[in-house]
C-alpha cells in the first residue's frame, strides 16, 4: 500500500474515497498548502530484494572470486570512510574561519567607533553600524533557506534522525542543501543571532556521508567514477550515520562522543563493523581538523593544540587557593538538584518553541516567502538592540583581576569588554552579551572576576527568551552551544548564592558553571551517555564525570515529566512517522489486520503494458503485490463435501474458523465507521465479468479491469515488485508479445536494474513514443518472491519490532490460505495512526467478536 497519500485521514473516510475516485490524476503537489502528514513521507528500501536479477549478480560474483570482491568493496569501504570524515572537518573548518573573520571584522569596526564614544549619546552610531551588519549577514542566511533549500534551516540534526529510522526526507542529503546549510549557518552566527554553528555541522557531515561512497554527482555530472558499489539505501544509510558521528567529533573535539551520539541519537539500526568505521570516521575529522585550526590560529602546524570548533579550556583551581575543589561529595546533592532545575527549564523552553513553531506552521509559513525573511531580520534587530542596550544601561564597571595562572583555562579578564568603563576597569554584562558564544562560556567557566548576580540573572533571561525564539526560524541555527552557554549562566548563578550567602567558598564556579551547562542542554534535547562523553572530552576532566552523568539524568528525568526532546518535538509537529525503539502504549491491544490497510493496488504476474503504466500513473504507492486471483470453491462447500471424513472434516472446519478475508473485514469497517455498506460489501467476482474475460483470467495476465470487486476477490500472494523497478522495466521494453511466449522477453541485469539509483525517473518522464502498450510484461522474475510476511492475528507489538529491526518499507499479512488480504506501511505502525484508532476503541471489540462470528459463520 502507499507510503504516503494526498489526504491524511484515515481509511475508508469520505476524504480518501474521494481522493481515490476523483484526484487520482491529480499531481500530488496540488495538495502540499496543507500541513503534512504520515503518508507524505516515504520510507527507505533498507530490505534487500531477492529477484532473480539480484541472484544471478550473487551467482557470477561467486564464479568469479567473491572474496576478491569482497576485499575490494571493504577497502573502498574504508577509504570512502577516511574521506567522509576529512572533507567534513575541511567544512568544519570552513565554516569557523569564515566565521571568525565575518565576526572579528565586525566587532573591531563597532568597536573602534565606540573607543571614539566620551558620553552615551554617539553610542546611537554604533548600535547602528552593528545593526547594519547583523541585518545584512541574517539577510544573506534567510535568503538561502528561503529561496535555496527551506531543509537547510534549523540544526538538521531531525531530518538526519528521521532519515536514519528509514523516512526518506526529500532533498535531506542533497550537495545543494549542504551549501545552502554551510553557508548559512556561518551567516547566521555572524549576524549575531544566538545560534550555534555545531549542531548542523552534524547534518553537514550526514550529506557527506552520504555523497562521498557514491564516486559520482547529479550536480556535477563529468564526475563519474562508475563504481558499482554502495548502490542502496541500506549501505548508504551506515555512511550517513558515520557522517553525523564525524559532525559531532568535528564541532566538540569528542570523537568516541560522536560515535555515541550517533548510536543513542542518530541511528536505528547498528552493526559491530559499523562501529569499528565510524570511530576511524571521528577519529579522522577530529585529528583534520586540530591540524588546520593548530596551524592557522597558533601557526604550529602538527601541533594539534585546538581540538575542536568549540573547547572548554582547562578546569583547574587556581594554587594559591587551597581551600578551592572541583567538586566535592557534599556538591553532588546540589548538583542533582541544578539538574531538576535544568530539566524543569528545558520542559519550558520546549513548550515555548512548540507553540512558536505551531504559530509558525499555521500562519507564517502559508504567507509569502519575505514574511520568513522579514521574521529573521526582526530577530536578528531585536537581539541586537536586546544585547547592546542591556550591558549600556545595566551593567556595571568593575576592576580588572590581573592573571592569576599562565595554563589555558585559568584566566583573569583578559578578554573583557571595556564599553565606555574607564581603563583598568570593564563591564561585565558586555563580557557576556558583546562577546562570541564560544568566549563567553569561557568567561563563565574561567574568568576569577566578579559576575553580579543581576548580570547573571537577568543574561540567563533575555538569553533563554531570544534563543528560544530564533531556534525554528528561517536560518540555519544550531541549539548545543547557546543551551550551553544558557546554562552555564544559570550554574554559575547558583554557585554565585552558595559563595555569597552560605558561605561555600571552596566551590570552583568553573565545575559549577559546566554542570548548570550539563542540566539545561540536557533538559532540552534529552540526551544522556553521548552528551556525558561529549561533555567530558570537551573539559579533558575524567574526574567530572560523575556530576556530569548525575545531573543529565536527573534533568531528563524531570524534562519527560512534561514534554520530549526539541528534536522529536520538531519531528512530532512535521508528522513524521518516526518509530522509536519501542512500539507505542497504543498498541498493545490490536492485530495486524486491525491496522493493516486493505485496499489494495496489485499486479498479475503476466501484465498489459498498458496496465502497469496506468497503475503508475494513477497511484503513488512504492511496492505492489505480485497476485493472482482465485475463484475457486468457498472453504463451506469444500467442507460439507466431506463431511464423511471426521479429521479431514475437523480440520477443514479450524482452517473455515481462522479464515479471514478482506471482504469480511471490510465489510466489518464499514459497519464500524457507519460507511456506505454497498461500498464494501461484495458477495462475489462479476460472473459476467469473467465470462467476458475467460482467456485472461485462465492465462493470468492482467489485462486492467482493477474493480472494487475484482480488488475484494481472495488473491494468492506470489511476491512484491518495486515502483522503482517496474519504471525500469517499462523504460528497457522488457516486454513480449501476446504471440510470444513469456521466454521471449528480454531481460536485463540488476545493474540495469538499479541503474538510476537513487533519482529514479518518474512515470511521466518516460518517452512513450518507444513504449509499446500492447505488450506483455512478466514482472516474476523482477519481484521479491520472499518477502517478510505476518498473520492477521499477529499483535502489533510483534509487527512493530519485525518492521523497525529489519528496516522493512512494506509488510505484507497473509492469511492462513497463502491469501494477501492488506498491506501495512510506517504509517500505519506511527503514532498519529495508532492515535485515531484508539478513539474507536470500545468499537474496535466489537469488530473482533463480529469478525470472529463472520468467519465462523
Amino acid at each position: 500500500m502507499s507510503e504516503r497519500n494526498a489526504l491524511c485521514c484515515m481509511p475508508h473516510s469520505s476524504c480518501c474515497r474521494r481522493r481515490q475516485s476523483d484526484g487520482l490524476n491529480q499531481p500530488l503537489t496540488h495538495f502540499r498548502r496543507r500541513a503534512p502528514c504520515g503518508k507524505d513521507y516515504e520510507s527507505l528500501d533498507y530490505d534487500q530484494c531477492y529477484n532473480k536479477p539480484y541472484r544471478k549478480m550473487t551467482e557470477d560474483l561467486i564464479q568469479q572470486g567473491s572474496k576478491w570482491y569482497s576485499m575490494k568493496k571493504e577497502a573502498l569501504s574504508w577509504l570512502s570512510i577516511f574521506f567522509v570524515g576529512f572533507f567534513t572537518a575541511l567544512v568544519a573548518f570552513f565554516i569557523d574561519a569564515i566565521t571568525r573573520l565575518l565576526t572579528e571584522w565586525k566587532l573591531s569596526t563597532v568597536t573602534n567607533t565606540m573607543e571614539t564614544c566620551s558620553h552615551w549619546g554617539c553610542l546611537s552610531n554604533s548600535l547602528g553600524i552593528l545593526i547594519l551588519f547583523n541585518a545584512s549577514f541574517v539577510l544573506v542566511a534567510a535568503a538561502l533557506v528561503v529561496f535555496g533549500e527551506p531543509l537547510a534551516a534549523g540544526s538538521g540534526i531531525p531530518e538526519i534522525k528521521c532519515y536514519l529510522n528509514g523516512v526518506k526526507v526529500q532533498h535531506v542529503i542533497r550537495l545543494w542543501t549542504l551549501f545552502c546549510k554551510a553557508v548559512g549557518v556561518l551567516f547566521s552566527v555572524s549576524g549575531g543571532l544566538l545560534v550555534g554553528k555545531e549542531g548542523p555541522m552534524i547534518h553537514s557531515g550526514g550529506v557527506i556521508g552520504a555523497g562521498v561512497p557514491q564516486f559520482e554527482s547529479l550536480s556535477f555530472r563529468k564526475f563519474k567514477l562508475k563504481i558499482p558499489f554502495f548502490r542502496s539505501d541500506r549501505e548508504k544509510r551506515d555512511f550517513v550515520s558515520a557522517g553525523a558521528a564525524a559532525g559531532v567529533a568535528a564541532a566538540f573535539g569528542a570523537p568516541i562522543g560522536g560515535v555515541l551520539f550517533s548510536l543513542e541519537e542518530g541511528s536505528s539500526f547498528w552493526n559491530q563493523s559499523l562501529t569499528w568505521k565510524t570511530l576511524f570516521c571521528t577519529m579522522t575529522s577530529t585529528f583534520t581538523l586540530n591540524f588546520f585550526l593548530s596551524g592557522t590560529e597558533y601557526s604550529s602546524w602538527g601541533s594539534f593544540y585546538q581540538n575542536g570548533l568549540l573547547t572548554f579550556g582547562l578546569f583547574q583551581c587556581p594554587p594559591d587557593n587551597k581551600k578551592c575543589h572541583l567538586w566535592t561529595a557534599g556538591d553532588l546533592l546540589i548538583f542533582i538538584l541544578i539538574g531538576c532545575g535544568g530539566g524543569f527549564f528545558g520542559m519550558v523552553f520546549n513548550f515555548i518553541n512548540t507553540k512558536l513553531t505551531l504559530f509558525r506552521l499555521k500562519y507564517i509559513v502559508k504567507m509569502h516567502k519575505f514574511v520568513r525573511i522579514f521574521e529573521a531580520l526582526l530577530i536578528g534587530v531585536v537581539t541586537t538592540l536586546v544585547l547592546f542596550l542591556t550591558p549600556a544601561f545595566i551593567g556595571e564597571c568593575k576592576d580588572i583581576v590581573p592573571p592569576q595562572n599562565s595554563s589555558f583555562g585559568v584566566t583573569g579578564n583578559s578578554d573583557v569588554q571595556r564599553f565606555l568603563c574607564q581603563n583598568g576597569t570593564y563591564n561585565d554584562m558586555v563580557s557576556l552579551f558583546f562577546n562570541t558564544q564560544e568566549e563567553a562560556i569561557k568567561q563563565l567557566f574561567h574568568n576569577s572576576g566578579e559576575f553580579s548576580l543581576l548580570t547573571l540573572g537577568l543574561f540567563f533571561l533575555l538569553f533563554y527568551l531570544l534563543c528560544c525564539w530564533t531556534y525554528g526560524s528561517s536560518v540555519p541555527s544550531g541549539l548545543f552551544v547557546p543551551c550551553i552557554l544558557c546554562g552555564a549562566a544559570y550554574g554559575r548563578f547558583v554557585a554565585t548564592v552558595l559563595q555569597k550567602f552560605f558561605g561555600m567558598e571552596h566551590i570552583y564556579l568553573g565545575t559549577f558553571s559546566l554542570i548548570g551547562a550539563a542540566a539545561f542542554l540536557g533538559g532540552v534535547v534529552r540526551m544522556t551517555i553521548s552528551l556525558t562523553v561529549i561533555l567530558i572530552e570537551c573539559t579533558n576532566e575524567i574526574s567530572l564525570s560523575l556530576p556530569i552523568m548525575v545531573t543529565l539524568m536527573v534533568a531528563k528525568w524531570i524534562g519527560d515529566l512534561g514534554n520530549v526532546g526539541l528534536y522529536d518535538i520538531h519531528i512530532n509537529l512535521k508528522h513524521v512517522p518516526l518509530l522509536e525503539w519501542e512500539a507505542p502504549h497504543l498498541a498493545l491491544n490490536y492485530t495486524a489486520a486491525d491496522i493493516m490497510n486493505t485496499r489494495l493496488s496489485f499486479v498479475y504476474p503476466y501484465t498489459r503494458v498498458r496496465s502497469i503504466f496506468n497503475l503508475l500513473s494513477t497511484t503513488a504507492h512504492n511496492a505492489f503485490p505480485v497476485v493472482t486471483l482465485n475463484y475457486g470453491k468457498s472453504l463451506k462447500k469444500v467442507t460439507n463435501e466431506l463431511q464423511s471424513d471426521t479429521v479431514t472434516s475437523t480440520n477443514l472446519r479450524y482452517r473455515s474458523s481462522s479464515h479471514v478475508s478482506r471482504k469480511q473485514i471490510e465489510s466489518e469497517r464499514a459497519k464500524l465507521h457507519n460507511s456506505d455498506s454497498e461500498l464494501f460489501l461484495v458477495d462475489r467476482p462479476n460472473e459476467n465479468m469473467i465470462k467476458e474475460e475467460p482467456q485472461n483470467i485462465t492465462s493470468g495476465v492482467y489485462d486492467g479491469f482493477n474493480s472494487l470487486e475484482d480488488n475484494l476477490c481472495p488473491m494468492t500472494f506470489h511476491g512484491m515488485v518495486l515502483r522503482s523497478h517496474l519504471i525500469a522495466l517499462l523504460k528497457q521494453n522488457v516486454s513480449y508479445s501476446e504471440n510470444d511466449e513469456p521466454t521471449a522477453q528480454n531481460n536485463i541485469s540488476y545493474e540495469s536494474l538499479n541503474a538510476d539509483y537513487p533519482r529514479f525517473p518518474s512515470i511521466h518522464d518516460l518517452d512513450l513514443e518507444n513504449i509499446d502498450m500492447d505488450q506483455i510484461m512478466d514482472v516474476s522474475p523482477y519481484m521479491h518472491p520472499c518477502p517478510y510476511v505476518v498473520h492477521p492475528d499477529s499483535p502489533v507489538p510483534q509487527v512493530f519490532n519485525l518492521f523497525r529491526t529489519m528496516g522493512l518499507r512494506h509488510l505484507p499479512v497473509i492469511n492462513s490460505s497463502g491469501e494477501v488480504i492488506g498491506l501495512i506501511t510506517r504509517h500505519n505502525l506511527s503514532h498519529e495512526y495508532l492515535s485515531k484508532i484508539t478513539k474507536h476503541a470500545a468499537v474496535g471489540n466489537e469488530f473482533s467478536l463480529n469478525l470472529t462470528s463472520v468467519a465462523r459463520d
